[in-house]
């Protein structure tokens, strides 16, 4: 008997990934497209829906091939009624999208929505950095900190669909105004895009402790190449470390789970993950750290994918 053949999508700000999944996590054909072409004048969900015929008869198969289709996408997910009620970056005609309803309506097929970050800790879950686990929480650290929680191999949704915001946790409270109406969050002091404004503003105040051309496109990987002999530039990035802790140790004081997963590009580098899980296991109550791993996640761009397929295969 063939193995059975799923659709999944990845849904973020600016494109939809695309892949046909089999039942043990093999991404056997895929395929991206913008979704932000026309800034958004075209809303997203009708690009997607548009390009999934595209995409399934290029990947030789039809409808009835399919087995289910799961869905991740970016912003607040009402996972229930699989629609978008919310969106952290404001994008035009995205909220209220009935994303499940359009897709079982159109292709009668059993569709299942997740938020992008949850969807990423399932694939980690699944097939990645987290395979054998059963109480995971998983951060990104990328422009923004998202994350998902498993709390004995489930994804801990909340009510709504909505749980798993670790970006929005308070670490500072008199800190930065954050994008959410709050002050002090985590997604603040510990993104990529906090680490580059904080370095930013340093090299402006010392310009002699940096090479000429530092200031223009600063990124991590430009910070993290540069370490070597620039004290400022690693009590910086130190800095930033800690501040990513404070919000892992409330989130492990929480959950008590056996693993943390750090996605994003920053993950790649082992001197990050060695200082994070100092900081991590030297604050910690004892019997928390025990046994407690941090590691890098493992599947980068197809986490997403994975995940949704996961969920879809999980709720069947």
């Amino acid at each position: 008997m063939m193995n059975k053949v799923y659709l999944g999508i990845d849904i973020g700000g600016t494109a939809a990934k695309f892949g046909l999944v089999d039942e043990d996590g093999n991404i056997l054909h895929r395929s991206e497209f913008s979704v932000s072409f026309d800034g958004y004048e075209t809303p997203i969900l009708k690009t997607v829906l548009k390009k999934t015929e595209y995409f399934v008869a290029s990947g030789g198969l039809s409808f009835r091939d399919i087995s289910g289709i799961g869905v991740s996408a970016t912003g607040q997910i009402d996972s229930l009624n699989g629609e978008v009620i919310g969106s952290a970056g404001h994008i035009k005609n995205w909220v209220g999208s009935k994303i499940k309803e359009s897709f079982e309506k159109k292709y009668s097929i059993k569709t299942v929505v997740i938020n992008d970050a949850n969807s990423a800790a399932l694939g980690e879950k699944w097939i990645g950095a987290g395979k054998g686990y059963k109480d995971i929480v998983a951060v990104t650290i990328g422009t923004g900190v998202g994350g998902g929680i498993i709390v004995n191999d489930k994804i801990l949704l909340g009510r709504r669909g909505l749980a798993g915001e670790v970006g929005h946790i308070v670490i500072h409270g008199d800190g930065m105004e954050c994008s959410c109406g709050n002050v002090g969050c985590l997604e603040k002091y510990a993104s990529m895009t906090a680490l580059v404004r904080r370095v930013s503003a340093l090299q402006k105040k010392n310009p002699s402790h940096f090479p000429k051309d530092f200031a223009e496109n600063i990124n991590g990987r430009k910070i993290f190449d540069s370490l070597s002999g620039n004290n400022l530039l690693k009590e910086a990035v130190e800095s930033w470390i800690d501040d990513i802790s404070l919000g892992i140790i409330s989130l492990v004081h929480i959950f008590n789970p056996e693993l943390v997963i750090i996605g994003g590009g920053v993950s790649s580098r082992k001197e990050f993950i060695k200082s994070l899980s100092e900081k991590v296991h030297s604050k910690l109550m004892p019997r928390f750290a025990q046994g407690l791993e941090i590691l890098p996640a493992k599947l980068g761009n197809d986490a997403g994918l994975a995940g949704a397929i996961y969920y879809l295969i999980e709720n069947e």
